[in-house]
């Protein structure tokens, strides 16, 4: 998902034109106060019942009032940005998908919508919790910035919480010892590779995920037990997907603890999908839209 820090952006935003409006509230604004004062004074025996002295009228306040421009857009724009800044702070976060480490559940191209409030109230930037609300459950769909990518936001499933200790040899998912079950959906041995998808039940949640038949080097065998703090986390396209299996193996020296994310980490609950738009040149779609398993 996308590298470039919009939360830092909109923060600055807001507080440049914020800041503009406050220095224009509490200096810029008295001459202009002053200006409009005279104005009235010098029509206040004018008839403005009459066309040219209501006119010339006009034309005085207008430029007594008038506000550089750099002000006028600056107050313009800082309701709105603010407005944004709290939803996509403290509420909801639209996002799309880029690549297809989460399908069959999510496809490159869809646009999610990611609560953020449901894991804790986050400062921006920052992402300090300062409101705890709830925890992340095994299963659901999480956003989050991963330890070798801090400002890259990563979607993946939640499998394992903090103390867990997960397994996955040969595409079998075991959590604290139990197998995590199956119910297999589809088998394509024509495809390149061949692979099948199965209903996995992890907790409260079942969901589709994709595995291939013969498995890739990071489904072949693992085993992990999860620190305090941290959660576990998988993509459902097993064998293409980019994970806390894998992340000490494709980045050489990185710490141990790296294969896991941190409560720090934590953006939100991707919870539904409301469009899908392959690219630039096609017209979004709305099949999609709806809860994400």
């Amino acid at each position: 998902m996308s590298s470039i820090n919009l939360p830092l952006i909109l923060t600055l935003a807001v507080f440049v034109t914020g800041l503009v409006w406050l220095y224009d509230w509490l200096v810029l604004s008295r001459p202009r106060r002053e200006k409009l004062a005279a104005v009235e004074k010098q029509f206040e025996r004018a008839d403005l019942n009459e066309k040219p002295q209501r006119d010339a009228y006009e034309e005085a306040r207008s430029a007594a009032s008038k506000e550089p421009v750099w002000v006028e857009y600056s107050k313009s724009f800082f309701p709105v940005l603010a407005l944004v800044f709290v939803l996509r702070s403290f509420i909801a976060e639209p996002f799309q998908i880029p690549s297809g480490s989460m399908e069959p559940t999510l496809e490159v191209g869809d646009f999610i919508v990611v609560n953020k409030f449901t894991y804790g109230i986050r400062l921006p930037v920052l992402n300090h919790e300062v409101i705890p609300v709830n925890d992340p459950k095994r299963g659901e769909v999480m956003v989050f910035f991963p330890p070798h990518q801090p400002e890259t936001y990563f979607i993946k499933r939640v499998i394992g919480l903090p103390g867990d200790t997960i397994t996955y040899i040969d595409n079998q998912l075991t959590v604290n010892g139990e197998p995590v079950p199956e119910e297999v959906v589809e088998v394509n041995r024509n495809a390149n590779p061949a692979y099948r998808v199965v209903k996995e039940t992890l907790g409260d949640n079942t969901y589709t995920v994709r595995k291939h038949l013969t498995p890739s080097r990071y489904s072949r065998y693992g085993s992990w037990t999860v620190p305090e703090g941290h959660y576990f986390m998988m993509g459902d396209n097993r064998d293409g997907s980019f994970d806390s299996r894998g992340w000490n193996d494709l980045n050489p020296g990185v710490a141990a603890d790296w294969s896991f994310v941190s409560e720090d980490a934590i953006v939100g609950h991707a919870f539904a999908i409301w469009m899908h738009w392959d690219d630039l040149f096609s017209l979004p779609g709305f099949d999609r839209a709806g809860k994400i398993d």
